[in-house]
């Protein structure tokens, strides 16, 4: 059974930092290249936030560039997303995503992923 569980959320101030864990678990999930973050707001469009190759290439949102670095442990199919200088429009629930094959372009699409975490708030306060 394939599993994506993330932690991490919470909630700060803004200006604060927090860190995301996703571990991917269940058959194959060692062979998972493409790993990304999305995120959630109230009301809103899941957007993608950040994506990882098996690599170590990234992908950002231009609203999260130079606040935002994911990186990726393929060892322990595990994904991470550093978050700094943290602003209250990213508020929202974040969402962990895997699969086996995304093209380059499609790398923020949420459309390309086909296995799902159940999500992490992340709240941030002015």
């Amino acid at each position: 059974q394939v599993q994506l569980v993330e932690s991490g959320g919470g909630s700060v101030q803004a200006g604060g930092s927090l860190r995301l864990s996703c571990v991917a678990s269940g058959e194959y999930a060692y062979n998972w290249r493409y790993m990304a973050w999305f995120r959630q707001a109230p009301g809103k469009e899941r957007e993608g936030v950040a994506a990882a190759d098996g690599d170590g290439i990234a992908t950002y949102a231009d609203s999260v560039k130079g606040r935002f670095t994911i990186s990726k442990d393929n060892v322990k199919s595990s994904l991470y997303l550093e978050m700094s200088s943290l602003k209250p429009e990213d508020t929202a629930m974040y969402y962990c995503a895997a699969d086996n094959l995304v093209p380059r372009d499609y790398r923020l699409r949420d459309y390309r992923y086909e296995y799902w975490g159940q999500g992490t708030q992340v709240t941030v306060s002015s």
